[in-house]
């Protein structure tokens, strides 16, 4: 005897009200055994009610955990707290998995380039080369980036040794740990002493970046265009842009924000072993917590942005990586990326620079007529 098939409609039916049967078994199993553990609660609720009246140490011991203020012969700061709650706090949220989960947000970073890399390939310059440079930038804007990038690399690596080294040392090859708890120690010291170091050195540098280029970072319509068009990562399209593409506007104004405040948070933590006066409003135990925390976080959120960055403006385009190393660009490549930049520059001074490890292409056609430009 042949069964009778289920229909489309029934068989949505019985979907939904299976779902349903799951997710009410799921709520009411819970809520079943709570209301045993109440019926047995509720005979002892008197009893501990009265007990937590009686017992004034548990009372006080509470409100101290609170904050209560007691007698401490501590003076200054801290005077008068038995117990800083606010150490746990801060050990807490370092110790969450939110924040030990931050260093993947860099891997990804990693593998999306990575795979970006594989899948596109480089963006190179349509044109053949004809030996004609553009002045981009100057000796000491190059001097400060340079230093700057230097520094941030610096950083990036002893930072991250400091937050997560301990890992390294759960690690194992073969049953033998990677790394030694009297080697970590050690690089550990040297880590901290070489980012105490260089960090006011980098915020000098990131100051210097501010007050060089942000004339240069103001939004237009025109980077609205650019991302529209992707910003030429994609397919053949090249967006129009001034001496700051789109990109490059948003990469500065996360070093003016989000990176001032990883300066600034970097610089009170430092403040006390340099010996140096700060605002009392940047001082105290609670202030450093919470520096140290935004400080971590901020941190690995701006390496994860500044990896694409350095790929973008090195293995990422063809010519981007020889403005910083020479302070000058192909005419191909800035027509190509910084087309309304490169007309504005073309009607200033000639500069008879030309690359003297390559001739001229006398096909080249160009579509502004005149010399070298600066």
């Amino acid at each position: 005897m042949s069964k009778k098939k289920m229909t489309k409609k029934q068989r949505r039916r019985f979907a939904a009200w299976s779902l349903f049967a799951i997710v009410f078994t799921a709520l009411m199993l819970p809520l079943g055994s709570q209301t045993v553990h109440w019926f047995q609660g509720t005979a002892h609720a008197q009893t501990s009610n009265a007990a937590a009246a009686v017992n004034e140490r548990s009372n006080y011991w509470r409100a101290v955990r609170e904050g209560a203020p007691g007698y401490s012969s501590i003076k200054g700061e801290g005077s008068g707290v038995l117990i800083a709650s606010g150490g746990n706090a801060w050990r807490d949220a370092k110790e969450s998995k939110a924040v030990k989960a931050l260093p993947w947000l860099i891997v990804a970073m990693i593998a999306a380039l990575l795979l970006y890399h594989v899948v596109h390939g480089r963006n190179r310059i349509d044109h053949e080369l004809s030996g004609r440079k553009v002045k981009r930038w100057n000796g000491f804007e190059r001097i400060v980036h340079w230093v700057t990038a230097i520094s941030f690399i610096i950083l990036a690596i002893t930072g991250l040794s400091m937050m997560f080294g301990k890992a390294m040392l759960s690690w194992t090859i073969g049953g033998s740990p990677i790394i030694s708890k009297a080697a970590f120690a050690s690089w550990a010291q040297i880590s901290l002493s070489t980012h105490n170091i260089i960090g006011p050195v980098f915020s000098i540098g990131i100051l210097l970046m501010i007050i060089m280029w942000i004339w240069f970072n103001i939004p237009t319509w025109t980077d609205v265009k650019w991302f529209a068009q992707g910003g030429g990562l994609f397919g053949k399209a090249h967006p129009s842009a001034g001496r700051m593409n789109g990109g490059e506007k948003v990469w500065f104004w996360i070093l003016a924000t989000l990176g001032v405040v990883v300066c600034i948070t970097g610089i009170v933590m430092v403040a006390p072993l340099m010996g140096w006066t700060l605002p009392e409003a940047m001082t105290g135990r609670a202030i450093l917590q919470q520096s140290n925390l935004f400080h971590g976080i901020l941190a690995i959120i701006w390496t994860a942005v500044a990896l694409g960055h350095i790929y973008i403006g090195t293995a990422g385009t063809e010519g981007a990586i020889e403005g910083m190393a020479t302070g000058y660009v192909s005419e191909e490549w800035a027509k190509q990326h910084h087309d309304l930049w490169y007309e504005k520059v073309s009607n200033r001074k000639p500069d008879p620079y030309v690359d003297p490890n390559r001739q001229p292409d006398s096909s080249f056609r160009r579509e502004n007529q005149g010399p070298e430009y600066s």
